[in-house]
């Protein structure tokens, strides 16, 4: 395991072909915008480093015995699975945002188990490449960006058949010692901020789309690769001097980017599926499962300092004691451990694969993912309810520290009088920040898309359910002998 310090560093190192906002960006590590991205990421170097914490950030490895960060382990026994919920659920609260780290987790667990039972069909021997790859990750500790959507292009026909063969991920040329890959990945969270990229198929396949069954890992700064970084609400405040209180959220935040792979090259050692089209519906659903499973911790560690953000605005408003306002906070309560007993329920219920890892209830984790498009989006609405209009219509920072306006802002933004101007502007900020700002790309917008749509969760739900159970049951207790 490596420190906090240790991380930075080591992304001081990397060699990104970064774009942001249209330039070239040449020091990530220390670029305002990108910098509160990475300080979410360091914070699971910083609290893994905490003894309180050991039980739910750290882990024993099962390939190498070693105490390893819980961001790479591989999940033996669903009591890894609840307490990696657990573990994201207390990310969220320490950073009220998105901490990018969950998916190459969840990319790793989903290519263990498939590439074993790719090598059971095949014969390959993806597993042993893979097991060597992750255990290098393990023992170095690094972030890993998993790789799976596709811009995908026109939905109604599949890889091989689009009009553009590049708008899936593809081979494009095969070697002796590896292969070279052309395409392109979309909404890839955390990507500047990771040390490798490992890529997965993004839908099942069909033999006509061999070459797009590929799965591989890679440096995330290889030769080849361009990051075009993702744009966000209000993500130029972060540029105006001395921000502050307009940030909201003046420590943490996510990002997204598109990362363009213009034919990169990748070793033999790094191919963990190459054709095997059978199998890549078995990865994607597995990623899917895990990814849908994260989603009940972290959205519910969000939306804890968002309910506490919200509640400190009607105490600073004096509303606090009003029968309704009592009443929507409950609900919000009552929708955020809703999604956090999803994300519980789907862990506990969770079963060993072949290759000996345990993965989540598939139909279970789909639940909680589809709860996760819905109940934020309440939560955010109930919080912009009772935070008011003034969250969205009050001065800017410049203008408060005008001295002419300072003292009109002051009387006229007054709350109650136990609570200064300044700490009301501050609390209505971030909850615009998680709401409206910066952060929604990490909480509202994404619990929509993240992990893939609703009606991609509901599509699993209804291969999950088990329909001729329940007519059977039906019939049983209705006594109908056929």
């Amino acid at each position: 395991m490596i420190s906090k310090e240790q991380y930075i560093e080591s992304l001081r190192k990397m060699n990104f072909d970064l774009y942001v906002l249209g330039e070239k960006v040449d020091n990530a590590v220390d670029n305002p915008i990108i910098r509160p991205s990475l300080n979410s990421i360091a914070a699971t170097y910083e609290v893994a480093e905490d003894e309180q914490y050991a039980d739910l950030m750290t882990a024993t490895s099962s390939l190498t015995g070693k105490k390893i960060n819980r961001f790479t382990h591989l999940h033996q026994n669903p009591e890894d699975l609840v307490k990696k919920v657990k573990m994201l659920r207390l990310l969220g609260q320490k950073t009220g945002s998105c901490f990018q780290r969950c998916v190459g987790m969840d990319a790793a667990n989903a290519v263990f188990s498939t590439t074993f039972e790719t090598d059971e069909a095949y014969g390959t021997d993806y597993h042993q490449r893979f097991i060597k790859f992750w255990t290098y990750i393990q023992d170095n500790d690094f972030v890993v960006d998993g790789a799976m959507t596709d811009p995908k292009g026109d939905r109604s026909k599949s890889p091989s058949a689009q009009e553009d063969p590049d708008l899936y991920l593809r081979v494009v040329e095969r070697r002796e010692d590896g292969v070279v890959v052309r395409g392109c990945k979309i909404h890839q969270t955390g990507m500047v901020n990771s040390h490798e990229v490992l890529v997965m198929p993004t839908v099942a396949m069909r033999p006509a789309d061999k070459d797009y069954a590929i799965s591989f890992a890679v440096p995330a700064d290889s030769e080849g690769i361009l990051l075009i970084y993702g744009r966000q609400s209000c993500d130029t405040r972060k540029l105006e001097k001395d921000a502050d209180i307009d940030l909201g959220n003046q420590e943490f935040g996510g990002h997204e980017t598109i990362v363009y792979f213009n034919d990169v090259f990748v070793p033999n050692e790094r191919i963990f599926m190459d054709g095997e089209t059978d199998f890549a519906g078995m990865m994607v659903e597995r990623f899917a499962g895990y990814h849908r499973q994260s989603y009940g911790g972290c959205k519910a560690g969000v939306g804890d300092v968002l309910i506490g953000a919200t509640a400190l605005a009607v105490e600073y408003a004096g509303a606090e004691k009003a029968s309704h306002v009592k009443d929507k906070i409950i609900e919000m309560n009552h929708l955020n451990e809703t999604l956090y007993s999803c994300g519980l329920a789907c862990s506990g219920a969770g079963k060993n694969t072949k290759a000996g890892n345990c993965l989540v209830d598939l139909l279970l984790a789909n639940v909680c993912k589809q709860n996760v498009t819905r109940f934020p989006y309440e939560i955010t609405r109930l919080a912009e309810d009772l935070a008011g209009g003034l969250m969205v219509t009050m001065p800017s920072e410049q203008d408060y520290n005008n001295p002419k306006l300072r003292p009109i802002i002051e009387k006229y933004l007054k709350g109650v009088a136990s609570v200064s101007t300044e700490d009301r502007m501050r609390i209505l900020r971030l909850i615009e920040n998680i709401t409206l700002g910066a952060a929604a790309v990490g909480y509202r917008t994404e619990s929509m898309h993240g992990a893939g749509s609703p009606q991609a969760q509901r599509i699993m739900i209804s291969r999950q359910v088990n329909m001729n159970e329940k007519k059977q049951l039906a019939k049983n207790i209705a006594h109908i002998k056929n």
